[in-house]
């Protein structure tokens, strides 16, 4: 045992576990510190936690079999059709939108925009103030994508005369459908619904769509998760950058379209859409998330997430042994880098289906295989590293497809459990585009977020309340 009179003798070696500050003053006294990463759990009511702590063998052998699940899925691209005629439970009077529940009195600025294109799209509405009319009027019913199998970036629409991806697990034989993306700029999954991007969808509708399923039915079906694993590898984390998956998808649907397309001119406008939209796979690798989690909901006991979504006001999460129930908290604005002539000020909170990305271990779980992104919102790729090892501590478990090249190859942080999110007050590392809060201006700039902690908090005691014995 060391003496006093050796401890005052010899240097000082601090652990610091409270406030930085407190090493920010030995660091400017040249003492040898280190500061613990810890934090106080989110605060939960006792009989929660006593509850939880009690079911903890159940709920770890549940949270066993969703992750054998999720990572035996197998998300695959078989078709293109129209929403209506696929999408469980869609309705010719109905709108899908991103994120859990919401009405049209609550919605922000740029769903509501969204929601107004959509409506003069369909030619429900001949004008932006009959489609405002008739959005507050009750005829058009608004639901979640999340519960009909379906996904939407950013404001997250989806029409009835939508084409849609069809994708299948073929482990699990479940579907998932998701629009196709419009590239940038003003477009409607950002709340823009001018003339143009109208014109937009129905070239979309009327070109791009028959082309993409002809090709794709010569190809049979496309696998996503390979498609995903190699876009990894090549500096890409499927949701704010997808321009390896996007090159991957175009070099293997490119020879389909030619030999399926009668008309040249058609096929070159059609590859030269996808080869000029980095963003085109993110409507596939969203929907591949979808699908593969989808197949783990309603696994009695689990606390893993199976949806994680925002509709710009709320920010909401379903767990596998709740996968009936929403819990919801206020969404927040991204810290992000703006365009040229916005602010912060302009920014809209949090917004879109993509983090189900985040929810099957890419996207912000998978930065530290696209540092790139990082830099674009004003970090370095030591922040990548820093945020994809901090979300290994609340995930259960880790992806043995999708791998990080930097960190050795390991499996990317999967299957995010609600309880461990509590315990650690470690929140989901999430990347994001920007929309502006008003309806018609579109992406103002990118950024990076931490999910809220109230959802989880009601969350753990939402999966206390139904905990059972097997």
């Amino acid at each position: 045992m060391t003496s006093i009179n050796q401890l005052f003798g010899s240097d000082l070696k601090v652990i610091n576990i409270g406030l930085s500050a407190f090493k920010q003053a030995l660091d400017d006294a040249h003492a040898m510190s280190v500061q613990v990463d810890w934090k106080p759990p989110i605060e939960v009511d006792a009989k929660s936690a006593n509850r939880v702590k009690m079911f903890r063998p159940a709920i770890e052998r549940a949270n066993a079999e969703v992750l054998k699940i999720i990572l035996s899925g197998m998300p695959h691209l078989i078709g293109l059709e129209r929403a209506i005629d696929v999408i469980p439970g869609m309705k010719s009077d109905m709108l899908l939108h991103a994120g859990p529940p919401i009405t049209w009195d609550r919605m922000c600025g740029p769903m509501r925009g969204a929601m107004i294109g959509a409506l003069l799209y369909e030619r429900k509405a001949e004008t932006v103030e009959d489609a405002q009319r008739l959005a507050a009027s009750g005829a058009i019913k608004f639901s979640p994508c999340h519960e009909h199998a379906s996904v939407g970036p950013m404001a997250g629409i989806i029409s009835p005369s939508m084409p849609v991806f069809v994708l299948k697990n073929e482990a699990h034989g479940n579907f998932a459908y998701c629009t196709l993306n419009e590239g940038l700029g003003k477009v409607l999954r950002y709340g823009a619904y001018g003339e143009p991007v109208i014109q937009k969808l129905r070239w979309m509708e009327g070109t791009l769509y028959p082309v993409l399923k002809k090709a794709v039915a010569k190809l049979g079906k496309i696998d996503l998760k390979n498609i995903i694993a190699q876009a990894l590898h090549m500096g890409d984390e499927v949701h704010n950058r997808n321009r390896a998956a996007t090159s991957i998808f175009y070099r293997t649907i490119a020879p389909a379209i030619v030999t399926t397309c009668d008309v040249p001119a058609v096929a070159a406008e059609v590859l030269e859409f996808v080869n000029h939209n980095d963003h085109f796979f993110l409507n596939l690798s969203m929907p591949a998330s979808k699908v593969t989690l989808d197949a783990a909901r309603g696994v009695k006991n689990s606390s893993v997430l199976v949806v994680m979504a925002r509709n710009g006001t709320d920010f909401g999460i379903q767990l596998s042994g709740t996968s009936d129930e929403w819990f919801t908290g206020p969404a927040d604005v991204p810290d992000a880098l703006f365009f040229p002539g916005y602010t912060r000020a302009d920014a809209n909170p949090d917004i879109g289906d993509s983090a189900i990305t985040e929810t099957n271990g890419l996207g912000g779980f998978a930065i530290a295989a696209a540092p790139a992104i990082v830099q674009f919102v004003g970090g370095n790729s030591d922040d990548a590293i820093r945020y994809t090892r901090q979300m290994y501590e609340v995930t259960a478990g880790e992806n043995n497809t999708y791998q990080i090249p930097y960190l050795n190859f390991r499996g990317t942080p999967t299957g995010i459990d609600a309880i461990k999110v509590v315990e650690k007050n470690i929140l989901p590392f999430i990347d994001t585009g920007v929309a502006h809060k008003e309806p018609g201006v579109g992406q103002i700039g990118a950024g990076v977020l931490s999910a809220p902690a109230e959802p989880f908090r009601k969350a753990f005691a939402g999966l206390a309340r139904r905990l059972t014995k097997k």
